[in-house]
């Protein structure tokens, strides 16, 4: 199938999870105006050579080589993770191609042509990322209003996926706002956890003050206070010094309010707070302060 319905419990249990999520990716190196971010990796540092092989496949210019490295992948001769990272550079490139491309994939995958490399690969984690690539072309040829008029009606059902996740993220035309605004208004919990599992997608820079707010008291917008963890890496995706700052400040306010002090939120020995201080770190590669301290 083309999409996965992405239900409430689905996104509540993303909020909760310590793993990256499957394609599509997201992944940020050599930004010198927000921190480093990766799902795929562990604490990437910059001038590694892990760094260097992700500005590698993301600087690519043709989408001939990104489509090999993903045969690549598939078949096991490549990183599973960089198929993944092609993916994400072949809908940033938006080459008109691509559309048939994707099409021979899914014809594929839906077939039972392909087999995974690994036991532990699932070549389902491909659709989101052949979807990015097609909403892309559509924007190229549409604009961002039209691809967030056909999402908006889709997410009250939970018709969409990963793919429509970071192609919204990428969108202008107030798309942010248009998603916050439906965010505080709705009464239905779940669909308010999927608006906001939408918004962490974004990397607009207006959203700092919501997201901090959510971060220190999920539950005053009758959210699970799990849900903070959504909060967290929104802030981190939009990585700009006042996103830092205002991740850090949640933080304070949440422990200063006891937000997140029930035992039941802790997870593998760690409580709610030092575990998300473990993935901002597995994320972004530092703690908080010293992105503060580098960041402009």
């Amino acid at each position: 199938m083309s999409r996965m319905r992405c239900t409430g419990l689905v996104f509540t249990l993303a909020a909760a999870a310590t793993a990256s999520l499957p394609a599509q990716v997201q992944v940020r190196v050599g930004d010198p105006a927000r921190t480093l971010y990766s799902e795929l990796h562990e604490a990437l540092r910059d001038g590694t050579p892990a760094a260097d092989s992700v500005r590698r496949i993301l600087g690519a210019t043709d989408g001939a080589p990104l489509w090999a490295l993903l045969r690549g992948a598939v078949a096991g001769s490549a990183p599973w993770n960089d198929g993944l990272l092609a993916l994400t550079r072949l809908a940033e490139l938006r080459e008109t191609a691509g559309r048939d491309s994707v099409a021979a994939w899914r014809r594929r995958l839906e077939a039972g042509d392909l087999r995974p490399p690994r036991p532990d690969v699932d070549l389902a984690d491909l659709l989101p990322g052949l979807h990015a690539v097609e909403l892309e072309l559509d924007r190229a040829a549409g604009g961002d209003l039209r691809v967030l008029a056909a999402l908006l009606p889709r997410i009250p059902t939970g018709d969409y996926d990963l793919g429509d996740a970071w192609v919204f993220g990428r969108l202008g035309a107030g798309a942010a706002d248009t998603v916050a605004r439906r965010f505080l208004e709705t009464r239905d919990r779940n669909l308010r956890i999927r608006y906001l599992t939408l918004l962490s997608f974004s990397r607009d820079t207006a959203l700092v003050p919501l997201l901090g707010r959510i971060y220190s008291a999920p539950d005053s917008f009758d959210l699970p206070k799990r849900i903070g963890i959504r909060a967290s890496d929104g802030l981190l995706w939009i990585g700009t010094r006042p996103a830092v700052e205002a991740l850090l400040t949640a933080r304070d306010a949440a422990r200063t309010r006891g937000t997140y002090a029930d035992p039941r939120l802790n997870h593998a020995e760690l409580d709610f707070l030092g575990n998300d201080s473990s993935l901002v770190i597995s994320r972004t590669g530092k703690w908080l302060t010293e992105w503060r301290g580098v960041l402009p």
